[in-house]
């Protein structure tokens, strides 16, 4: 059996409280820990002064005990309060426990017989104020007090005896020391005290559920930092950024960032930064490589499908894709001329292109073309024919502008009643197709018939006889030169003549030359398809 003297067991009881102070991680983490406050600040006193110390505890109430631990010159001694303080004169390093916490950091505390010392205090984190104070003991006054950090000289002081860093930083920490003149010239010099100014929170870190998503999908990044148990209630904010300055959120308090759809043009090198009081704190960089899905499975389809497509109808044409991903650009085509229809290019699978009003020049095949930046992917050709729409015809047009149906209706009315007013003062017809119509004795024209109206026959090899197109222009002349007989001159290269009417039908059969119908319908018949222009 191994013996063990009273020293060996105090110290192995003190390291293994120091071993449950250390920080700790996993399910050891979620346990609180004790923290130990003073009250005055400083670590080191004079000797006969007193110290109170504060177990703080994530559960604690007052009428619960405190175990305490003080370790000196190599002796360990418990101790326990009924409450959460504890006054001490000795010196020496002190742990607490709470009921439900873990030990707490040790604190070494020094109650000095010298007559001139510096005080600092138990614990700074950067960002914090900190305050050294020379103290001597005595009556005597200190005229001149001057501050020595790593044996440099940084304040040089005939009023204060305080040295002020308003807030610390890591670079802070080192050896300080001070000196103090007397009125007598005798100068008094403290020990070197080593003060370490603790980090408040370390560098954050940035990671991401994935560093190499697909195009399309989301993504969240988190900003991991920690503070210490003493500055728990510190409140940080975070912000996130990507390469050439692009920032994705304003300082926040949330440490997590969702991008709900990620894009290849998002890919680079993301950070983020955590900051509360004056300090701020980057991650290091993180690349993000976003991937893109190539297209593939390019299809056409029309909208109407099946059947041709009536003509005047809309035809629709529709581009997709089976797979790929980000901006596409679609292209339609015609198989026989492969000219382009249309390009369109959006962050889709699919697009579609309108042709307004269908015609049967438009009958034939079609194709269209994907590429999102991996190469162009063609579909197989969809053949469309034309349906024209029964009983409908497209007059020829000679010259001018078509007029719609409502002027075509006009012109025929209005051509009809002209020549009937011609029948009253004629008598018949006569050869009106062939020659201009001559004024009689004391025949003149109503005043809505301005001119006589001449047939002028435009096609060589058209015949009066047959039943199909015999004029295509018909012509109002304006009364020009007069010659013999009352005639008016009818030549087409007459500057009066205007043409009015293109492609006029009779139906005269051939024994109907110089006769007319005696009802108003057989004599409309004879006029069919006129296009005014």
């Amino acid at each position: 059996m191994l013996l063990r003297t009273p020293e060996q067991t105090s110290m192995l009881l003190w390291a293994s409280l120091l071993v449950l102070a250390a920080p700790v991680s996993g399910p050891l983490a979620a346990v609180p820990k004790s923290m130990i406050s003073l009250q005055p600040p400083w670590t080191t006193v004079f000797h006969g002064e007193r110290v109170n110390l504060t177990c703080n505890g994530f559960h604690f109430y007052a009428p619960e005990k405190i175990k305490w631990y003080r370790l000196y010159s190599g002796r360990q001694r418990p101790s326990e309060t009924q409450g959460n303080t504890l006054e001490v004169r000795d010196s020496g390093q002190y742990i607490c426990q709470a009921p439900g916490s873990l030990p707490s950091n040790p604190v070494r505390l020094l109650f000095s017989t010298a007559s001139f010392i510096l005080q600092a205090p138990h614990s700074v984190f950067e960002g914090d104020q900190l305050i050294l104070r020379c103290r001597k003991r005595g009556r005597e006054k200190l005229t001149t007090v001057r501050y020595f950090w790593n044996r440099k000289v940084i304040s040089d002081s005939n009023k204060s005896l305080d040295l002020l860093i308003s807030q610390a930083s890591l670079n802070n920490s080192g050896c300080y020391q001070c000196t103090g003149s007397l009125e007598n010239n005798r100068v008094l010099r403290t020990s070197l005290a080593n003060i370490r100014i603790q980090e408040l929170f370390p560098r954050p870190k940035l990671k991401v559920t994935d560093s190499q998503p697909t195009e399309g999908n989301s993504v969240n990044l988190s900003c991991k930092t920690q503070l210490p148990l003493e500055r728990s209630d510190t409140r940080l904010r975070f912000v996130f950024f990507r390469d050439h300055g692009v920032i994705l959120s304003n300082w926040g308090a949330s440490p997590e960032l969702q991008v709900t759809a990620i894009w290849r043009e998002d890919s680079g090198s993301y950070w983020c930064g955590a900051m509360t009081s004056g300090i701020h704190k980057r991650s290091l960089p993180l690349q993000i490589d976003v991937q893109r899905i190539p297209v593939s499975g390019v299809f056409l389809e029309t909208q109407p499908q099946g059947d041709p497509v009536v003509e005047g109808e809309i035809l629709v044409l529709v581009c997709s894709v089976a797979e790929g991903t980000g901006n596409t650009t679609f292209s339609w085509h015609r198989e026989d001329t492969r000219e382009s229809l249309g390009q369109k290019s959006q962050r889709s699978q699919r697009a579609e292109l309108e042709i307004a009003v269908i015609r049967e020049s438009h009958a034939g095949g079609y194709y269209c073309t994907a590429d999102n930046g991996y190469g162009l992917i063609q579909s197989e050709a969809v053949n469309v024919s034309v349906r024209s729409t029964p009983g409908k015809r497209r007059g020829l047009v000679a010259a001018g502008t078509t007029g719609g149906t409502f002027s075509v209706l006009l012109a025929v009315a209005l051509l009809f009643y002209c020549w009937y007013q011609r029948k009253l003062g004629d008598g018949s017809l006569g050869d009106t197709t062939r020659r201009p119509l001559t004024l009689g004795p004391g025949v003149s024209f109503h005043p809505m018939c301005p001119a006589p109206v001449e047939l002028q026959q435009l096609y060589g090899n058209v015949h009066p006889k047959e039943r199909d197109l015999v004029y295509s222009q018909i012509q109002i002349i304006q009364p020009g030169e007069q010659g013999e007989g009352n005639t008016f001159r009818t030549s087409l290269e007459d500057q009066h003549a205007s043409i009015l009417y293109s492609e006029v039908k009779t139906q005269l059969q051939d024994d109907s030359a110089g006769k007319v119908g005696s009802k108003d319908e057989d004599i409309m018949e004879n006029y069919k398809d006129v296009l005014l222009m």
